[in-house]
C-alpha cells in the first residue's frame, strides 16, 4: 500500500484527506444553507449548528495535518504535458482553496466564540474562546464566512471541472492520480 506521495502519484493518505475534506466541506455548505433558515422552535435549530461547528473544528485539525503532510510528503510533480498557464492556474487554485478553507474555518470559530463561549466538539472536548467581544465580531466574521464558503464552492467547482477536462479531453492522468491509481 502506497501511503506517501511519489513524484508520479498521490499516496493513500493524500487521497483520503482530499476526498474527506471535499465531502465534508460540501456537506457543511449544504448544512449551513439549510440551518440558517430554521425557525427557533424547529427541533434542529440548536442541533444543526452544533454539528456544523463540531465538523468544522475537526476539518480544521485535518487541514493543519494536510498542510504539514505537504511538507512531509510533497505532492507529485506536475505532468510534463501541462502548459505554463495550466501550471499557474493549478497552483493558484490550490492556494485559493487552502487560504479559503482556513479562512472559512477561522471565521466560523470567530462567529462561534464571539460571546466568549467555547466550542464543544460533539461533547468530546471544547475549544476555548481566545478572541471574543470585539465590536460586531459575529456579524463581520459571519459575512466573511458566507462569502468565503461560496468562493470555495465556486473555486472547487472549477477545480473539479478542470480535472474532468484533463481526464476526458486531454486524456492525461491528472484525475486518476487523485483517485489513488
Amino acid at each position: 500500500m502506497l501511503w506517501k506521495n511519489t513524484p508520479a502519484r498521490f499516496g493513500h493518505i493524500s487521497v483520503l484527506i482530499h476526498w474527506l475534506v471535499a465531502l465534508a466541506v460540501y456537506g457543511l455548505f449544504a448544512l449551513g444553507l439549510w440551518m440558517v433558515g430554521l425557525g427557533y422552535y424547529d427541533t434542529w435549530y440548536h442541533r444543526a449548528p452544533e454539528i456544523h461547528k463540531s465538523i468544522g473544528i475537526l476539518i480544521f485539525a485535518v487541514m493543519v495535518f494536510r498542510l504539514a503532510w505537504r511538507f512531509i510528503s510533497p505532492p507529485p510533480k506536475p505532468l510534463a504535458s501541462y502548459s505554463v498557464k495550466t501550471r499557474i492556474g493549478a497552483w493558484l487554485a490550490h492556494v485559493l482553496l487552502f487560504i479559503g478553507l482556513f479562512g472559512i474555518l477561522i471565521s466560523g470559530y470567530l462567529i462561534s466564540t464571539a460571546e466568549g463561549q467555547p466550542v464543544s466538539v460533539f461533547g468530546w472536548f471544547e475549544i476555548p474562546a481566545t478572541l471574543s467581544g470585539l465590536e460586531q465580531q459575529a456579524d463581520i466574521a459571519g459575512t466573511l464566512h458566507l462569502w468565503m464558503a461560496w468562493g470555495i464552492v465556486i473555486v472547487s467547482g472549477f477545480h473539479a471541472l478542470a480535472a474532468l477536462k484533463h481526464h476526458f479531453i486531454d486524456r492525461d492522468s491528472t484525475l486518476t492520480r487523485m483517485l489513488g491509481r
